[in-house]
């Protein structure tokens, strides 16, 4: 099976929606995904992964299927972190980014817990294993769907209908960092701390399988945007560095 895994266009954070490039950076990855076709479409519920979607639904002629799991409020809910200002204040953002904060998941002593990294003192009063069992237990929900059931830890996962199929699914950066560390079985800040993602970037896993009725997924590209190459349209991560 092949995985695809498409962040939303340009986005409109307010009200959900995406602005003009982000349509043309959804109708740019719809005509790559439509040269080999897909065999399931899901997408998040939010407006900006549905719309991000819409093209390839229509060039191939697939209905979605929306994935409340992968919205991207719940995971901002899930592992956002909360300072408090000097004027007394508070601002939310989420765990990796917050100021200092990639230093703190750094050290040794966050690093030896691995997937427990969330049992350290300094994140005392926040729930963040709930937000990953959440993430962890719906997505091997969907892959034991397709016909690989996750071996927890192992980065396995055991072969029950093997097929060559080929499944999307547009959602988000926010929680396809911690969705991508799950089901590769990566502790989510040391993933989410050294890969993210940019407007419609295609990410493609290919469930390999090893042998002994187990595939073990392999990251084929991450976040590509060739499709944006291709179509003449700004090459700017995110509307910021260019390259």
């Amino acid at each position: 099976m092949l995985f695809y895994y498409i962040r939303h266009g340009d986005p409109i954070y307010s009200p959900d929606s995406l602005t003009p490039l982000g349509e043309r950076q959804a109708e740019a990855v719809g005509k790559r995904l439509a040269q080999h076709g897909l065999d399931k479409i899901y997408a998040s519920t939010s407006e900006r992964a549905k719309l991000t979607a819409k093209p390839a639904c229509e060039m191939l002629k697939k209905e979605m299927e929306l994935l409340d799991f992968a919205n991207e409020g719940h995971a901002w809910r899930d592992l956002s972190y909360t300072i408090k200002l000097e004027d007394g204040t508070e601002r939310h953002n989420w765990l990796i980014d917050t100021p200092g904060m990639r230093v703190k998941l750094s050290d040794p002593s966050v690093i030896a817990l691995g997937h427990e990294w969330y049992t350290h003192p300094m994140f005392e009063g926040y729930d963040y294993k709930k937000g990953i069992d959440r993430i962890r237990e719906n997505a091997d929900e969907l892959f034991k769907k397709h016909g690989y059931e996750h071996i927890v830890g192992t980065g396995m996962y055991r072969i029950t209908e093997k097929n060559n199929s080929r499944v999307a699914l547009f959602a988000h950066a926010g929680f396809g960092l911690a969705f991508m560390s799950v089901i590769l079985d990566i502790p989510y800040p040391q993933f989410a701390m050294h890969f993210d993602m940019q407007h419609s970037g295609l990410t493609v896993i290919d469930f390999t399988d090893v042998g002994e009725g187990f595939a073990i997924p392999r990251v084929l590209t991450y976040s590509n945007d060739s499709h944006i190459f291709k179509e003449n349209l700004p090459l700017r991560y995110n509307n910021g560095t260019s390259f």
